[in-house]
């Protein structure tokens, strides 16, 4: 088994704070066990679903994905990986993929974006099932891969922010009129709910259970911290969008059609997987290896330090999911470092939150069908905003162990490459030269021979800090 090292740093101060039981117990009480609240794991269940609903309702409207199937075989990737990883692993779109769906003209086809899929499912698959995706995540200088977490945490609030600010033309891919005041998905809606989880959330901490604060007073506002943060307030926000949905759109109620659509292998022509793999997976690959594997292990290793994410794992789970489903027209998916944040922000702590999800997602899969679109077709998009800016910010934070000026300076640089370059790859690239440059230049020349000279790192430079653990 893959062993990994502990964090590097010990700024990092955010931890879970329901650890597994004891080593004595048996593993399947270990491992399955969940301690926390029903309603946390509820609440945190639907943290990661302000990207989820967004881009599978477009791919549904404009490439005409089959909405059943994916949200049946994402409903098992959740119970799945929740029972593996005892983690809230999200399962998430494929972002590149599903951008170059919609912008390409003519749109990708159903079996297009099945082989982009497939075809980075398996170079996935690959680099896990060598250890190679083990071998890069030891080597990754730490301050990169926060440049690469604070960039998609930015990238999500700023979309967010569009989402709350602007209505949205999911199938043109852009912001149009300024959102109005009033109305079942106004601004007063949307600010409302911002201010609802703020005040049952705040800013993310968590209190000690245990309340052995001697202060009294202190011991009094932490234990009402502590009920207020037992609320599903996520959960609430969300179920909030559900009822309003049918409130704007009653004729929703006579276009229910129940019962699953009918799943069957795709027919892929050898074009299929040309176009896929050159539009789709080209793009799709570096993001796939930074952020659905580099990045959600780092950030597994700072929210669940006894949890930490084996690298090859991930990248093998990623694998087998996309070349299992994406035969039968699902959705391509991933594993996000923003997903795991949502969730983790909203009070998500094992397994059992995902676990949770799966089964929602697999009841409105086998009921409604692909009539379940009319519904997220009505769903509130500035609600949907506020989900996404809460998981962009939490994501984001993770970048604030960076100790010194110059862990700093390579972050802030690969991060704002990524964002204005609209590329995880391009930031990372230039993220790591940086990095190099700088060592480079604190190399002490120290002598030299005929033919050959000698250099040597200054001693003051502190490897735990410069790479991950």
């Amino acid at each position: 088994m893959e062993q990994q090292s502990p964090p590097a740093s010990s700024s990092t101060t955010v931890t879970s704070t329901t650890p597994l039981l004891p080593q004595n117990h048996p593993w399947w009480r270990r491992h399955f066990h969940m301690n926390n609240s029903l309603s946390s794991e509820l609440s945190g269940a639907v943290g990661d679903l302000g990207t989820f609903i967004p881009i599978v309702l477009t791919l549904t409207l404009v490439s005409h994905l089959d909405l059943s199937t994916t949200l049946i075989f994402t409903a098992l990737y959740n119970i799945t990986t929740g029972l593996l990883f005892h983690i809230p692993m999200p399962v998430q779109p494929m972002k590149s993929i599903a951008a170059v769906a919609v912008s390409e003209t003519p749109h990708l086809t159903t079996s297009q974006i099945a082989t982009a899929g497939a075809s980075t499912a398996a170079v996935l698959f690959f680099l896990g099932a060598t250890g190679l995706m083990s071998t890069l995540y030891r080597l990754l200088p730490l301050p990169v891969v926060r440049g690469i977490q604070l960039s998609q945490g930015l990238s999500f609030a700023f979309s967010a922010i569009k989402y709350i600010r602007y209505n949205q033309d999911f199938v043109a891919s852009k912001a149009t009129t300024p959102r109005a005041w009033l109305g079942l998905d106004g601004l007063v809606v949307a600010l409302s709910s911002l201010l609802f989880l703020v005040i049952f959330t705040g800013s993310g901490d968590h209190y000690d259970r245990n309340g052995s604060d001697d202060d009294q007073p202190r011991r009094r506002n932490s234990k009402r911290l502590r009920i207020l943060g037992s609320i599903p307030a996520a959960l609430i926000v969300f179920l909030l969008g559900l009822v309003l949905c049918f409130i704007r759109d009653p004729s929703i109620f006579g276009d229910i059609k129940f019962g699953p659509s009918k799943i069957g292998f795709l027919s892929i022509t050898w074009n299929d997987w040309k176009v896929g793999f050159l539009k789709g997976a080209v793009p799709q690959i570096p993001l796939s290896v930074l952020n659905s594997v580099i990045a959600v292990c780092k950030l597994s290793g700072d929210l669940f330090p006894d949890r930490e994410l084996s690298a090859a794992k991930v990248s093998v789970s990623v694998g087998v999911m996309n070349l299992v489903g994406c035969w039968f027209g699902a959705m391509p998916v991933c594993h996000g470092a923003g997903g795991l944040a949502g969730q983790y922000r909203f009070g998500a702590r094992s397994g059992w939150s995902v676990v949770y999800l799966g089964i929602g997602k697999l009841i409105i899969g086998l009921v409604f069908g692909n009539s379940f679109v009319r519904i997220l077709n009505q769903f509130p998009i500035g609600i949907l905003g506020v989900l996404l800016l809460f998981a962009g910010i939490e994501l984001a934070m993770a970048s604030r162990d960076m100790n010194s000026k110059e862990e700093s300076f390579v972050m802030l640089v690969c991060a704002a490459v990524s964002l204005t370059g609209s590329s995880a790859a391009l930031g990372f690239v230039c993220g790591i030269l940086l990095f190099l440059l700088l060592k480079l230049r604190k190399m002490e020349y120290s002598g030299s021979t005929p033919g050959f000279s000698k250099f040597k790192f200054e001693s003051t430079v502190d490897a735990e800090t410069s790479s991950i653990p």
